[in-house]
């Protein structure tokens, strides 16, 4: 089997203080798995923000992150968006979503 392509898009985001920021994430040929999203402070360790599927009416969030500050939504079942309200400073680093691809039973990533 081959593993899913997951794809992000812009692959650089300018958050400006204030701001609302948002990315997107296609799952590729996974329809029926969430998306996961992570923030990793670069030299830390990822941060689980949140998980979302498309048949949920509210993401479901990691230790330290909640809505108003983040939020999820979808515009199909493999493409998804991260939005991050009210920027400030310590919101500067790399986020990334991944799925579950049940072919091979891993978390993908791009």
């Amino acid at each position: 089997h081959g593993v899913t392509v997951v794809t992000q898009k812009p692959p650089v985001v300018t958050l400006r203080k204030g701001e609302t920021a948002t990315m997107d994430c296609n799952l590729g040929t996974v329809t029926k798995s969430a998306a996961r999203w992570y923030k990793q402070i670069p030299g830390g360790v990822p941060q689980f923000i949140l998980y979302f599927h498309h048949s949920f009416s509210s993401p479901t969030y990691g230790s330290g992150f909640s809505a108003p500050k983040f939020t999820s939504n979808h515009q199909s079942q493999t493409n998804y968006c991260l939005i991050i309200n009210n920027v400030v400073e310590g919101d500067s680093a790399v986020y990334y979503c991944a799925t579950w691809d049940g072919s091979v039973s891993e978390w993908v990533s791009q």
